[in-house]
């Protein structure tokens, strides 16, 4: 007789507080920037964090062998990269040393849309590595407060939350700095050195944003404190060194459609913000 095997939904291995210190929290899909505030963020709060490397070529081909047909473009993408990362430390450590070193964290919601579907994607290309027991957690974006669940090693509390949403918001300011500025140096590179110094000064930030408590006090603060104002108003003012000349004739350019595709830098959208720039283009 045929076996029948039902489904099951993906449920993470507990991540314990005493492994908190031992273990790397992945996370990935955004710039480079936005990422490295999110890492100040959660070095804020004692995390080992690590970002994935950035989109290439071949996480496309990964992600498309791994997961299901219907999976959409980000998806694809973001899953391809965290395969290629898993296939690259399996075969230098072992699946064991993997699966006990390092989490993955990523955005989801409920409901049948395919964003509530993203963690079962990922699921399906665990299973596919044969990393089954690998563990990956939902920060959910109608949950800023789920508490320590599975083990404590990870507290999705207020605290993580909003240091993960203010470090995107501030990503994209200093974004709209580069972009805004890029098109119109006089010396070339200039804006990329400058972007970088604000980056590592924005990190900075993050990392030492101050303890207002676990819930109220910490929402209050990051609504109502001009922590982040201050610190990006000095942000902005190195940008005025940058010698600009907006005498030069621009086509200002929208990039719309997929929402990920619009963001993203690099091979995941074939470059098109940079190809654009070299085409005398205002992104």
């Amino acid at each position: 007789l045929p076996i029948i095997s039902h489904y099951t939904a993906y449920k993470p291995r507990p991540f314990t507080r005493e492994e908190r210190d031992k273990v790397t929290i992945l996370y990935g899909g955004l710039t480079w920037k936005h990422e490295r505030l999110m890492q100040g963020a959660l070095h804020n709060l004692k995390y080992n964090a690590e970002p994935l490397p950035n989109i290439a070529r071949e996480d496309l081909d990964a992600g498309k062998e791994l997961i299901d047909v219907g999976a959409c473009c980000p998806t694809i993408f973001t899953t391809g990269s965290l395969v290629n990362f898993l296939k690259k430390e399996v075969k230098e450590h072992g699946k064991d040393e993997v699966n006990s070193k390092y989490v993955f964290l990523t955005a989801g919601a409920c409901g049948p849309c395919r964003f509530g579907q993203y963690h079962e994607g990922y699921a399906m290309a665990l299973d596919g590595l044969g990393l089954r027991d690998f563990r990956l957690f939902l920060l959910a974006q109608d949950e800023l407060d789920q508490g320590p669940g599975n083990g404590g090693g990870l507290d999705i509390n207020m605290p993580l939350s909003l240091g993960l949403i203010w470090s995107i918001l501030c990503g994209d300011l200093v974004t709209d700095l580069e972009y805004m500025t890029r098109p119109y140096e006089v010396n070339p590179r200039q804006t990329e050195l400058v972007l970088r110094e604000c980056v590592e000064q924005m990190y900075d930030v993050f990392l030492r944003r101050p303890d207002h408590g676990q819930k109220y006090g910490t929402l209050a603060w990051h609504l109502l404190s001009s922590y982040f104002t201050r610190a990006l108003r000095d942000v902005r003012k190195k940008w005025d060194d940058i010698e600009v000349d907006h005498l030069r004739v621009k086509a200002k350019v929208k990039i719309t459609g997929e929402f990920w595709l619009q963001t993203h830098e690099g091979e995941g959208n074939y470059n098109i913000k940079r190809w654009l720039e070299q085409e005398e283009s205002e992104v």
